[in-house]
């Protein structure tokens, strides 16, 4: 597994209940601050083996990006029960449930392996 996809892993794993964080900004606290895509790559292909809180992330607009109509109604219902309240367009308010982690996140060569 590379580096980068170990880190977006542990970053999602670490989204507490009640709140979201975006595709880019998980990628900037990855390393990576144009690999948006590759975030969604990996929730896309891991998230069920790695346990993930998929529902935890939105897009920069702070929309739930899913189109398939289970799987967005899904997410928002999970978010609903975390507290986290999506408006009918499906757009959570960014100002109120973004996390933000104390610390800029430094990766050492420990980290990545």
């Amino acid at each position: 597994m590379q580096p980068f996809t170990r880190r977006v892993i542990h970053i999602i794993q670490n989204i507490p209940e009640g709140y979201v964080m975006t595709y880019g900004q998980i990628a900037e606290a990855a390393g990576s601050p144009r690999g948006a895509r590759q975030v969604v790559r990996i929730l896309h292909s891991m998230s069920a083996v790695h346990k993930l809180p998929w529902h935890r992330v939105v897009n920069a607009k702070g929309m739930i990006a899913l189109m398939d109509e289970e799987s967005r109604f899904k997410q928002i219902l999970y978010l609903s029960s975390e507290g986290v309240l999506a408006d009918d367009e499906g757009r959570v308010d960014l100002e109120q449930y973004r996390y933000q982690p104390g610390e800029a996140m430094e990766w050492t060569d420990d980290e990545q392996h």
